[in-house]
């Protein structure tokens, strides 16, 4: 089963054709091909012309309004998140499968299994997917391991066909990808999906070590949820994510506020989402589909740079499921701040991709996952980016307060705008800190708790990534700007 597979013929063009414009081609209305329809463009510059009118006419009044506009907006965010934060502390608000549990399926009983790894201009790290593959427990003959790589990848290519050869000869398969553009993680899993024959299918990034008992711990809160399906006459869970957290996190301060960040994500929020039934926003590893529902949905979108929280919306929108289970996978934190900031912006980038590619029918959104769902994705895809770019513009006028109390800083917050931004400002850093600190409790790591006290300036890169973000979305919408992996000491 392992070696390199090179398919220059009729089958390799048409899934390549699929890779890069089967969803569009099926259901446009769920492509990023475009990243405005002529619709948004129309109803954005009418906007836009408003408040420059305003502006121009009544300039107190039009900025009182936006001021206003947006903390309320903060606010509303500020509180959904927490209740989000609320659930996420339930105990059964993440799925559990025990060791034992796992261990007890017959070989004969788990499913054909595949894993897509997708790796680009990644020498340096292909060489550890073989550990990590090798420690997965599952049977040899069921499990399918197809790297990814460009056929122009030459370095990538030969470094991972050396490891191969030296090690793990017969469980990874190499599957040149066509290049083509767009060059995306999406296009390139698209393209592996044809040449999946798992009944289950995951993703892992190069980097990675997942939990070993990981694909048959999800193989049994698949069963289980399907039993409580049937019994309950509920929607059917086609997806499963598991944790992601960071081998890395006492590597540098970065690394300490990323690995922060993903343990309050993915141990707390994500679980709190998944009670609240609202689309779950996907992490770009480590989510396991069944197949033929994936094949239905049309699979990723590879002109969206956030592909999984994309998918992970859709799923929600023709009715299934995503369940969080207790799985963990560790990754490499950013520990480079250029580095991390590309890799920000582009997740920046893909949250408001995701959101314009639904609020093209707004109607149909609603009527799919229902009213509150749909305020609430509103709140996670389009309000993480703007408001990142929001905070930047009010901590510069706070700033300018601070140092001299200037007129026009008066202006623009009134007290009916100036109290609920004090609260916003007050209230949302206490919260925030408070759930950093629940989410980094269990490691009682002195270097995590430092984090949690400087984590303001985290907040300050966050904001910079999403200017960088929003740029490139109006410029370069499908633009896959490359992130380096390795640098982990």
């Amino acid at each position: 089963m392992g070696g390199t597979v090179s398919t220059p013929d009729a089958r390799s063009a048409a899934a390549l054709h699929d890779a890069v414009h089967g969803l569009y081609e099926r259901t446009p209305e769920y492509s990023a091909a475009v990243a405005f329809t002529r619709a948004q463009k129309v109803t954005s510059l009418s906007l836009l012309a408003v408040i420059v009118v305003g502006v121009v006419f009544a300039r107190s009044v039009t900025l009182v309004l936006l001021s206003g506009f947006f903390v309320t907006w903060y606010a509303v965010t500020l509180v959904d998140r927490f209740i989000m934060f609320r659930r996420g502390l339930n105990a059964d608000a993440i799925l559990r499968v025990s060791d034992t549990v796992a261990r007890s399926l017959p070989a004969a009983d788990l499913p054909p299994y595949t894993v897509l790894v997708p790796a680009y201009g990644e020498p340096e790290v292909v060489g550890q997917l073989i550990g990590a593959v090798r420690s997965l427990d599952y049977p040899a003959e069921k499990l399918q391991v197809l790297l990814l790589l460009e056929e122009d990848d030459t370095p990538t290519i030969t470094a991972a066909e050396k490891s191969l050869g030296r090690d793990a000869a017969g469980i990874v398969t190499v599957l040149r990808v066509p290049a083509a553009e767009p060059r995306t993680k999406p296009k390139a899993c698209n393209y592996g999906l044809h040449y999946a024959t798992g009944d289950i299918v995951t993703i892992y990034d190069a980097e990675d070590t997942p939990d070993p008992l990981q694909l048959r711990r999800v193989v049994a809160a698949f069963r289980d949820l399907d039993a409580d399906a049937d019994r309950t006459h509920t929607a059917r869970t086609v997806c499963i994510q598991a944790r992601l957290s960071y081998r890395n996190a006492r590597q540098n301060m970065l690394t300490a506020w990323f690995t922060i960040e993903y343990d309050v994500w993915f141990k707390l929020m994500l679980p709190g989402i998944m009670r609240m039934n609202a689309p779950v926003p996907l992490g770009g590893t480590s989510n396991h589909f069944r197949r033929d529902v994936l094949q239905q949905l049309g699979a990723w979108d590879p002109y969206n740079v956030t592909e999984d929280a994309d998918l992970g919306v859709r799923i929600a929108a023709h009715g299934h499921r995503t369940a969080v289970l207790d799985s963990e996978t560790l990754e490499e934190a950013n520990s480079d701040t250029i580095n991390w900031l590309r890799q920000r912006s582009r997740w920046y980038k893909g949250y408001l991709q995701t959101w314009l590619v639904y609020m093209r029918r707004p109607g149909r959104l609603l009527r799919d996952i229902g009213v509150v769902p749909a305020l609430r994705f509103t709140l996670l895809m389009a309000s993480t980016p703007v408001i990142a770019v929001v905070n930047l513009v009010f901590w510069y006028l706070f700033i300018l307060w601070i140092m001299g109390q200037p007129g026009f800083v008066a202006e623009l917050f009134p007290p009916a705008v100036f109290y609920p931004s004090l609260v916003c400002l007050i209230a949302g850093n206490a919260l925030t800190v408070y759930m950093n600190l629940v989410g980094v409790r269990e490691g009682r790591d002195p270097l995590l708790l430092l984090a949690v006290v400087t984590y303001p300036v985290y907040w300050l890169l966050m904001s910079i990534a999403a200017v960088k973000g929003t740029w490139q979305l109006l410029f370069r919408p499908s633009y896959w700007e490359k992130t380096a992996h390795g640098l982990e000491q």
